[in-house]
Parts: structure tokens; sequence; C-alpha cells
């Protein structure tokens, strides 16, 4: 016991003089989680204060297209400038640029003109259909000429496609709105009234969002839960940076040669690297987990809430950390020199990172990406987190992830003894 505690001293003393390895374990991450938070937090309040400029250019002076720009102010997505005039292409990219607009919209001339046609066209058949008279003549009536939309290209395909069918919206209710006038006034041969207008057109089916979590509790996750359980998974397995070159050069100044002659074990060695290590991992975490209780809330974040079952997050932790100084040793054991185990390890853990989720989320990986998934230590962690931060699961439902960290775990532990017993250094 004596020879572990002085070793694990000995380990102290030399990570405390590894200032930029202390720096890269506790304030890049804390800067990434308070960055990465602020920005996904900016995207989760799109629809509520961060509203998309978007430009109108209304070339139609007919009713219909001042009901479409109210009808697309309606939506709350976007904040409306119109242009006048008839501008072209490249006068709309530079009132665009000038106005810092993501979006603009080009309403054509005849825009009013043919919805009102094309909303007598489906009154009349709608008419004959019923029985009514109608006009049984048949008319081609040419579709309404299409919005053009112009998108700034750094707008992402899956917010564009959210923008489209917003738009979509808002031009159905303009068509439904006036097929509906002449429908109504062809049957009563008076105008419909605006009170029923409105109830019509608004008695629509209420959605009501509810997130599915373990313990029953509907609590809305936030940007602030997502991020800093995923960003304190990739802080503990950056220990790399410092744990990695240690084991390094150790190794190169033959302390592990020295060991075999010495009445103790290398295990004991080792053991004290991941007593002390695992304390830096705990330690990260109860400061990222800090920083998003107390802190976040002066940057304008949400809080972060711990889940309920307290015992569980320790667990995880433990486990997390674990994997992730095992990881470190293992990197340190097969590096020659300390540039490949930095090198080496900085780009594994965000390879890991990529394909564990922390960074594309695991459900939107296609194929060979998504049973790669199964691999990444840093998957198994995030998903324990996950359950444990975002569905209020408890220490049972989070058994199914922390099995299968254990187990690669004890692989990355097994392939270091080889590693050491094959460069003869135990």
């Amino acid at each position: 016991m004596f020879k572990l505690w002085a070793t694990i001293r000995k380990d102290v003393r030399v990570l405390l003089r590894d200032r930029v390895g202390i720096a890269l374990m506790f304030v890049m991450p804390i800067i990434l989680v308070v960055v990465v938070t602020s920005i996904q937090n900016s995207t989760f309040q799109l629809v509520n204060k961060n509203r998309l400029p978007i430009l109108i250019c209304n070339q139609d002076t007919g009713q219909s297209s001042k009901q479409l720009v109210t009808a697309i102010d309606k939506i709350g997505m976007f904040r409306v400038a119109q242009l006048s005039g008839k501008p072209d292409e490249k006068q709309i990219a530079d009132a665009m640029h000038n106005q810092d607009a993501m979006l603009g919209i080009v309403i054509p001339a005849n825009f009013s003109a043919r919805v009102k046609a094309k909303s007598k066209n489906v009154a009349g058949k709608a008419m004959t259909t019923f029985g009514l008279q109608g006009d049984s003549t048949p008319k081609k009536v040419s579709d309404v000429d299409p919005l053009t939309l112009y998108y700034n290209p750094i707008l992402q395909e899956s917010l564009r496609l959210s923008v489209k069918g917003a738009l979509q919206s808002a031009l159905q209710m303009v068509e439904s709105r006036e097929t509906l006038r002449t429908l109504y006034f062809a049957i009563n041969d008076t105008p419909l009234p605006e009170k029923l207008e409105n109830e019509m057109l608004n008695n629509r089916t209420v959605i009501n969002e509810v997130p599915v979590s373990k313990d029953g509790t509907r609590q809305t996750p936030n940007a602030t839960q997502h991020n800093v359980p995923a960003w304190t998974i990739f802080a503990m397995f950056f220990v790399i940076m410092s744990l990695g070159g240690s084991v390094v050069r150790e190794k190169v100044s033959g302390s592990f040669i020295r060991l075999k002659t010495l009445p103790t074990n290398y295990a004991v060695g080792l053991l004290s690297k991941q007593i002390t290590y695992l304390g830096v991992t705990m330690l990260q975490a109860l400061v990222i987990f800090s920083m998003g209780i107390w802190l976040f809330p002066f940057f304008g974040l949400p809080a972060l809430n711990l889940p309920s079952d307290i015992l569980a997050l320790v667990i995880t932790t433990i486990v997390c950390g674990w994997c992730a100084v095992s990881y470190a040793i293992c990197v340190g054991v097969f590096s020659q020199t300390q540039e490949q185990s930095n090198g080496f390890g900085a780009v594994s853990i965000v390879i890991l990172a990529a394909i564990g989720g922390l960074m594309v989320p695991s459900f939107a990986m296609q194929g060979a990406f998504k049973s790669a998934a199964d691999i990444s230590p840093m998957h198994w962690c995030l998903e324990a987190y996950y359950t444990l931060f975002l569905q209020g699961g408890k220490l049972a439902d989070i058994i199914n992830n922390l099995i299968p960290l254990f187990a690669i775990t004890l692989v990355i532990q097994f392939i270091t003894y080889l590693g050491l017993k094959r460069k003869n250094l135990i």
C-alpha cells in the first residue's frame, strides 16, 4: 500500500509540472463546451428569438400576394423585409447581402390573378361534383407561377427544407382561403363572412409535443443537456495528451526496466497512473457539470439539470473515466515518441468522437458508420449519459451501456499488457 501511495504522489507531481497538459485537459474542454452550447442554443431558439432574415420582393398588387406576405410573417420563423420594384437576380443578391438576409422570395406579378383563376376552376369542379349548378365547360387554367426562392449557400440543407415546408404551408393557406371564398360565394351568392372564414381556416388539430422519458417527467431537453455530457466525455479522453506522453517518457527513460530490478511490481506503476488520472477525469466532470449548473445562466444559456439518480451518474463517470485512462496508457505503450502519442491520440479521439455520436447523432448515420459506432467507447459513454440526463433513466436503465463500455476497457487493458510483454517492459 505504501508503494502505491508513493507512486501516486510521484505521478501527481509529474502531472502538476505538465502545465500544457493541464490546460488541454481543463481549459480547452471548458471553452469548447461554452462555445458549442451557445451556438446550438441559438439554433434551438431559431423559431423564437433568432428569426431568419428574409427579403420579399412582391411584384404583384393583388390581395393574395399581400395575404401571402402576412402569412409568412405570422409563421414566426422569419424576420421579414420587403424590396420594391422589379429587380433582377443580381440586384436581389446584392440586396440580400446588404441587408444580411439569408433568404429572398420573388412573388410574380400575376400571382393574385392566377390564384383567383385557379380557385374559380376548383370551385366550379366542386359545384359540379356536389350536383349544383356549375360551369360545366372545361377550362384549361394554368398553374400559379412558382415563387422564386433565393438562399445563401451557407444555409444547411435541413434548415432550407424546413424553410421550404413553412413557405409551402403559407402558400397553401392563401390558396385555400381564396378557394373557400369563391365556393361560398357560388353557393350563397354573398361574400364569406370574415368570422366564419377565420373559424374554418383556423380550425386545425393541435399537436402536443411530449418528450418521452423513463421516469415519467416531461421536462423539455435543451442545448445544455445535450452538449455538457457529450463534451465532458471528449474532455475525459483528452487526458491522452498528458498521460500518453508521461508513459512514453517513462518508457524511453528506462523507468519500466528499472522497475524490474526493484522489489515491486509493474502493476503498481500502472495502477498508480490509472488512479491518478481517474481522479483527473472525475475533476473534469465536476468542473464542467458545475459550470453548466451555476455559470451557464450568466451567459444566457439554460442551466444544466442533473439526473435524479446521482449514484448512477457517479458510476457512469467512473467507468467512462477509466476507459479514457486505459486508452491513453495503451496509446502511450505502443508509441515510440511523445509526438507520436500526441498526434495519434488527438486524431484518434476526434475519429472516435465522430463515429461515436458526439459530433453527428448516431441515428443520422448510415451503413458502416452506424455499425462502427458500437466499437467506439464514446458511443456507449454518450448513450449512458443521455439516458440519465435526457430520458430520466436510473442505474438499471444504463447497465446495457456500461457493460459494453466495461468490456471495451478490459480489451484495451489486455492489449496494453500484451504490448508491455512484447517490448519486454515487464
